[in-house]
């Protein structure tokens, strides 16, 4: 008798989670994003495909990108075991539904939001697209599109290009040096949006190649806030924060060096704003210190997503264009 009662609890133990698994593959199934493919990663019930992203850590983008070349239509669902399922897709008509004709369908949501907000605060790219989104696209887009500013955008990258990046790539032929190209115009961005966005030259594509403090930092606290996505859960950061620990203290680290950087050249802008009333200022933050109409937080946030925006996007942009045409 006593054998039978074991028995009977050990099965209703282990009865919410055959009726989870069982869930679980018909919902995976009902969505069309099951793998019909062996090259496709298989979700398990519960821990989804954690044990696929904890193996592909290292080479998370080349992993995705496989997935995305042998699934249908270019998409598939990732179900890690913390936060919500990931759409992945490389499907030209699925980008332009998300990010232009149903945009206003689709939010951050909470756990991008919280992961990110250390070094992105309330900036354009970390809140979701209520009246803070178009607020900010609002002033954003009329600021880039008065005639002083595209000027001096043109002037900042055409100096950039003749006194530095065409040189240093004409030394590096002269010399037949080999360099890492994608460094070189990760460096050519910096200096540029540093420039349209502070009024500040970071001089990071100098021949010596500098490692720039703020670039460093700017660096560390990009990659270690995209960390937090990698944990196996969001307890895990979160309690690695509250310890101040491991991979939460170097990230605390980095974006204090990145808000003083930005609470440093904020300061000087104004002196030199108050120093010189006359003095045209045609810089993203001298524009927005002008008019008065924002506090420091938002500034900061502000200018620290678009030197994000501006820095990854371009080099990447040229990177692979120099890959295909070459």
């Amino acid at each position: 008798m006593s054998i039978q009662l074991l028995v009977t609890s050990f099965f209703l133990c282990f009865l919410p989670l055959i009726l989870i698994f069982f869930l679980f593959t018909k919902t995976t199934k009902a969505k069309g994003s099951s793998p019909t493919s062996n090259n496709l990663p298989k979700p398990y019930p519960i821990i989804g495909h954690n044990f696929h992203i904890l193996s592909n850590r290292n080479r998370r983008f080349d992993w995705i990108t496989s997935i995305l070349q042998n699934a249908p239509s270019a998409t598939y669902t990732i179900y890690p075991l913390q936060g919500p399922a990931q759409i992945w897709t490389a499907n030209p008509a699925i980008v332009q539904h998300i990010l232009k004709t149903q945009f206003h369908n689709y939010t951050n949501g909470i756990h991008f939001r919280t992961s990110l907000f250390d070094i992105l605060g309330n900036g354009i790219f970390n809140v979701d697209n209520g009246d803070s989104w178009k607020f900010q696209r609002q002033i954003s887009s009329h600021e880039f599109n008065t005639n002083s500013l595209r000027k001096f955008v043109e002037i900042a990258v055409e100096t950039e290009l003749s006194e530095r990046l065409i040189p240093f790539l004409s030394a590096a032929v002269a010399n037949k040096a080999v360099i890492d190209f994608q460094d070189i115009l990760q460096r050519f961005a910096f200096d540029n949006i540093c420039k349209i966005a502070f009024g500040y030259d970071p001089a990071y594509l100098l021949p010596s190649l500098p490692q720039a403090e703020f670039a460093r930092a700017f660096d560390d606290a990009i990659r270690l806030s995209e960390d937090r996505f990698q944990e196996l859960s969001i307890l895990v950061w979160k309690a690695k924060r509250l310890l101040n620990i491991g991979s939460e203290k170097r990230l605390k680290v980095a974006v204090s060096q990145v808000h003083e950087f930005a609470k440093n050249i904020i300061r000087d802008k104004k002196r030199e704003l108050q120093e010189k009333p006359s003095f045209e200022s045609i810089d993203l933050l001298s524009r927005f210190l002008i008019s008065g109409q924002y506090d420091d937080n938002f500034v900061r946030d502000i200018v620290i997503s678009f030197t994000l925006a501006g820095r990854d996007t371009t080099s990447a942009a040229l990177t692979w264009f120099f890959l295909v045409t070459l």
